[in-house]
């Protein structure tokens, strides 16, 4: 009878830690760093405007050749997903990998290929190619570097999502695989918390 007993609160606790539990599995625990950046709006956008909002991040450039314009159409099919299922709490950053070429305007024309709704992503510049480099690599573990034989940039192709408090939890592939439905499964686990 005790066995019984003991093995039915054992089923019932785990059952409850089932339910409690978000399933949510992330890659990485990286701090996203401090910063002050300008959109292409000309609006400033700081690390205090990505956190508490869940936030979906990926690493372009306007005159890319290669990967950024999928990237880009994969980001903006992700996002109408999103809508779809009616989440409104979420953000998307794009951080431009050239911050020279890319001013605000380059930025605009760059996005105005693509459908999206423009009111919940930013395109950031206004940095230095040394800043972009750093932020990559400290707050996403991302490789960007010039490349001096060309006018193109290397960097990764991977989406990014940062949880509430400003850290990046979780990296998906952003090119060719894409994971449409655990981005949004995700998106919206990280929001309740």
């Amino acid at each position: 009878m005790k066995k019984r007993i003991i093995i039915a609160m054992m089923a019932v606790i785990t059952i409850i830690l089932a339910a409690c539990s978000s399933g949510f599995e992330g890659n990485m625990n990286r701090e996203l760093g401090d910063f002050s950046y300008t959109n292409q709006q000309h609006e400033t956008v700081t690390l205090d405007d990505i956190k508490g909002t869940p936030t979906l991040v990926n690493f372009i450039f306007t005159n890319c050749d290669t990967v950024c314009p999928p990237m880009t159409y994969n980001m903006s099919q992700v996002q109408a997903e999103i809508e779809s299922a009616g989440i409104e709490d979420y953000q998307i950053v794009s951080f431009s990998v050239d911050p020279e070429n890319d001013t605000p305007e380059a930025l605009q024309e760059f996005m105005s290929a693509y459908e999206m709704n423009e009111d919940k992503w930013n395109f950031l510049t206004g940095y230095s190619q040394k800043e972009i480099i750093e932020i990559a690599l400290d707050s996403f573990q991302q490789i960007v570097a010039d490349d001096p034989t060309t006018d193109q940039v290397v960097h990764q192709t991977f989406f990014y999502l940062i949880n509430k408090d400003g850290t990046v939890v979780k990296s998906y592939d952003g090119i060719t695989d894409v994971p449409t439905d655990e981005i949004v499964s995700d998106l919206k686990t990280v929001a309740k918390e």
